[in-house]
């Protein structure tokens, strides 16, 4: 366990971590967390909790996750890591050219040209087929039951809900974007903080994905349904690209740092930014957390580390750049010598904002799951599939248009991925799953969340309380509110351009489970920025 004293922190006075023995989920929606914490309670494992969990988020969070999106997990079972890879290609019949001729200089952010195949659904059954105890039938049934029967708009998912739809009623003006409207916003509004709200499309859908093993989503009725609608405005995905994809089954990648190894899935994901920043930062000591050099030096480390990730991160097997190499000693001494007293003006793309989930559960059997679900800006592309309650993704919107771009555009490619589901170990066991959602925060979350745990001593709930920073372009640093103002002002006189937000709704959401290898004891951390949550027994 790392080591830390639970009282000592100055952002461990309200807020205390939650501590268990038989079993823990942490998510950012009580119901959600509920759910998986009833299968660990009917026999199942960690790895049942995650499915019903995320399967129940597709529900009561459909803000930031769904049916029509990815998914990737870092399972800790049988005594080693497994990676899941769920995220979907670009279709086969889409190009640089068909995109252009369709009068687009860039991918546009909604409609049907940025949807990709969905990978969710194959993720669970895929954990489940490998992995899990209980049928997925059982699993599922959560999920079902909330979407069939409804249940109470909590305060975040309220926020976020109108916000869309405040924002869809301007832009969403086309008749592809109806079904949208009529699914989450059946009474010409979105639904309000404390009021009931139901699906009984996105039941039948789970039903039939839970009855089949997804086979009916990628293979048979859903999957016509999809083409159908596809076909009639213009879209470029087929029956034919869901029946080819599987999700796939990876090593996680890994770096130590200062006596834990750090584990990220490997790209198209962009964890090997927070391993490259990682893998710089572990060349200093730092004094403690709230100083100025320790900020000035994680803000440097992760404008280089974004500058390599935005340009090389893309499809694995389509890298210019090997991970040996970006990951190497030699290459983190070497920028490391590029950090100095003022902030660097690094060259990168503008991050973007996003809509994802993250939850990680345990269990008493020692099981630990790391899992991340999104559809890309909140609710995704806009497009809903009639009859099914699915709205796809639009992680399309990632690729380039540009021919000599690593990420370019190409029929089946897998684009650069925002989602990220992190893992620590130290000396080959287990110490849990941690993760940071949020877009561009994501690295830049599990960064801070793990140097305030390994450099800083804090608990899982005072790491993830603590005040955040996220890179934005540039020189420019946006803080939270509670960013403490003395060392704003002196990161300014560093050449840093600081922005205090007026919110702390893109600083990312986290949850983190660690596990005490000599007691078995689960302590858990969840976040105060969202409806978070942990259940545990």
């Amino acid at each position: 366990m790392i080591p830390f004293d639970p009282l000592s922190h100055p952002y461990a006075s309200e807020r205390q971590p939650v501590y268990a023995h038989n079993g823990m989920v942490a998510t950012s929606q009580p119901l959600a967390a509920q759910a998986g914490l009833d299968m660990l309670k009917k026999g199942g494992n960690a790895i049942d909790a995650a499915i019903a969990t995320a399967a129940c988020l597709t529900v009561v969070e459909p803000t930031s996750n769904g049916i029509g999106g990815d998914a990737f997990a870092i399972i800790w079972t049988q005594g080693k890591l497994h990676g899941l890879n769920a995220n979907g290609p670009a279709p086969q019949s889409i190009s640089i050219e068909a995109v252009q001729q369709a009068g687009h200089d860039k991918i546009p952010t909604h409609g049907w040209i940025p949807v990709t195949v969905p990978g969710a659904p194959s993720a669970w059954q895929a954990l489940s087929q490998k992995f899990g105890k209980l049928p997925l039938t059982e699993v599922l049934q959560p999920a079902i039951d909330y979407a069939e029967q409804g249940f109470p708009i909590s305060p975040t998912l309220g926020y976020y809900w109108n916000l869309a739809y405040e924002r869809f009623t301007k832009i969403l003006t086309a008749d592809q974007y109806q079904h949208w409207f009529a699914t989450f916003a059946p009474q010409g509004r979105a639904p309000r903080i404390g009021e009931m709200w139901r699906s009984p499309d996105h039941a039948k859908t789970l039903r039939s994905i839970a009855e089949t093993g997804a086979e009916s989503f990628y293979r048979g009725e859903i999957a016509d349904q999809i083409d159908t609608f596809s076909r009639q405005h213009g879209g470029f995905l087929r029956k034919e690209d869901l029946e080819a994809y599987y999700p796939e089954w990876v090593d996680p990648i890994g770096v130590q740092y200062k006596g834990y190894d750090v584990w990220e899935i490997p790209p198209s994901g962009q964890g090997l930014i927070a391993l490259i920043a990682l893998n710089v930062l572990k060349g200093y000591e730092f004094a403690g957390r709230d100083t100025v050099d320790t900020h000035h030096k994680q803000m440097e480390a992760m404008k280089l580390a974004f500058s390599d990730g935005l340009k090389y991160i893309t499809q694995h097997d389509k890298m210019t750049m090997k991970l040996e190499d970006l990951l190497s000693d030699h290459y983190a001494d070497e920028r490391r010598a590029l950090i100095g007293e003022q902030a660097l003006q690094p060259e990168a793309g503008k991050p973007t904002t996003s809509g994802t989930v993250y939850l990680a559960t345990a269990d008493q059997e020692g099981n630990m799951v790391s899992y991340i679900q999104s559809n890309y800006m909140g609710f995704g592309s806009g497009i809903v599939i009639p009859g099914t309650g699915i709205g796809l993704q639009n992680r399309g919107h990632s690729f380039s248009l540009d021919p000599t771009h690593d990420n370019r555009l190409e029929p089946g490619k897998k684009t650069y991925h925002t989602i990220i589901p992190g893992f620590l170990t130290k000396n080959g066991q287990p110490i849990g799953p941690f993760g940071v959602m949020g877009g561009f925060m994501q690295p830049q979350g599990h960064v801070q969340v793990i140097m305030n745990m390994i450099d800083f001593h804090l608990h899982p709930q005072a790491a993830l309380d603590a005040p955040r920073w996220q890179w934005v372009e540039g020189k420019t640093i946006e803080i939270e509110p509670n960013f403490p103002e003395h060392l704003a002002q002196s990161l300014i006189r560093k050449g840093h351009h600081i922005v205090r937000a007026n919110s702390v709704g893109g600083f990312g959401r986290g949850q983190i489970i660690l596990r005490d290898p000599e007691t078995g004891v689960l302590i858990g951390g969840t976040e105060w920025r969202t409806d978070g949550t942990i259940a545990a027994w």
